[in-house]
């Protein structure tokens, strides 16, 4: 193409670059979630689920082996102490009574024929028609067939203890929770059959996590609610607490008796466990997720008037997943929750669901970076 063609094309391209206005710079603000710090003596403040059960459950099985012949209960049957429940087919049971009674007739007998032998020996012994010798023989088989009688015997009552076994008979007033056998199953001697919950106090066990485990065990003011009223707090007290993390949920159970349950206050129900403590004085606590780490020191994003400002702080402890903040911020100040790496000092940021009013040109951090 000739120079002379090239040079207006040239000269209209730099004359349209020129007329084009520069592009204003937008400023980045960051998105960041936030709180409002605050002071308060509220040292512990948990709440956990849990389910209502009787403070003492049995869990119930016939003393021999058999075949159950009779269910005379089901779940919610409220029975009385000494109701039987269950019963076992007597009838193997009884043969063997028979049989060590028939074992103990025939023990006596010999006892008797023994002392008869004895008395008869002894006489012919006054007139020296026998030997000492055979008298002490004698007198020791009688010994023998009265240890013989006494072996029987025990065995007889024995034996009838076991056929008494073969009813099933609560041992507490109570509710029936559970059945776990059926008319013409063979159980074995011991197998829990029926659960009993006895009717007295009741208590809610919960989970809790292996971090809160230590801090709640000793924590005084424990209430309990119901999820079917929730309104109506009852005082509860805390009667157990497992040594060992269950395997499955990896928290420890603990139980907390409620000593004046109500009638309201059925098996099975859902109560919540409210543990609350106080300090001795006010204390601020934050979010673990609030805490930046800058050069091995701990520190927080605080927000002025739409900037933030990096201030160092120290900590006094943790409280479930929180911590506790002992110097560096005061109530009434707003540090960041979400989002702390994202920062740099005197970054411009906008609170989710908050309007801050925007800096103005000469406006300062009130707080100073970490150095």
């Amino acid at each position: 193409m000739p120079v002379a063609k090239t040079l207006p094309l040239l000269l209209v391209a730099a004359l349209a670059a020129g007329c084009q206005k520069e592009q204003p710079k937008t400023e980045d603000v960051r998105p960041v979630r936030a709180i409002i710090l605050a002071a308060d003596n509220l040292a512990v403040n948990a709440e956990f689920a849990g389910e209502v059960r009787a403070r003492v459950e049995s869990r119930l099985g016939f003393r021999v082996g058999g075949k159950i012949a009779t269910r005379k209960v089901d779940v919610g049957t409220a029975v009385r102490k000494g109701q039987v429940l269950m019963v076992l087919d007597p009838q193997d049971l009884r043969l063997a009574e028979s049989q060590a009674g028939a074992a103990l007739r025939a023990a006596e007998t010999n006892r008797d024929l023994a002392q008869a032998d004895l008395q008869r020996y002894t006489e012919l012994r006054t007139k020296n028609f026998v030997s000492q010798a055979i008298l002490d023989a004698k007198a020791a088989a009688y010994k023998a067939a009265q240890a013989n009688v006494e072996a029987a015997r025990a065995a007889f009552h024995g034996q009838a203890n076991q056929a008494g076994y073969a009813n099933l008979v609560s041992d507490v007033d109570g509710v029936v929770t559970a059945v776990n056998a059926e008319i013409g199953q063979v159980v074995a001697a011991g197998a829990p059959v029926v659960t009993v919950a006895a009717t007295g106090e009741k208590e809610v066990v919960i989970g809790v996590p292996e971090d809160r485990v230590d801090a709640l065990r000793t924590v005084p003011n424990v209430s309990v609610r119901l999820w079917a009223n929730p309104n109506e707090p009852f005082a509860g007290r805390i009667r157990e607490v497992s040594p060992i993390a269950d395997p499955a949920t990896r928290t420890y159970t603990m139980k907390v008796a409620v000593p004046n349950a109500p009638a309201a206050m059925k098996l099975g129900m859902t109560a919540n466990v409210q543990f609350t403590a106080k300090s001795a004085t006010p204390q601020i606590r934050v979010p673990l997720t609030a805490l930046f780490q800058e050069k091995g020191k701990t520190a927080m994003w605080v927000v002025d008037k739409g900037v933030v400002a990096l201030v160092p702080v120290q900590l006094a402890g943790t409280s479930g997943n929180e911590v506790v903040v002992a110097a560096g911020v005061k109530p009434g100040q707003t540090v960041v929750t979400a989002g702390v790496h994202q920062l740099k000092q005197g970054q411009k940021v906008k609170i989710l669901g908050v309007d801050v009013p925007a800096p103005t040109a000469n406006a300062t951090s009130s707080s100073e970076g970490v150095k």
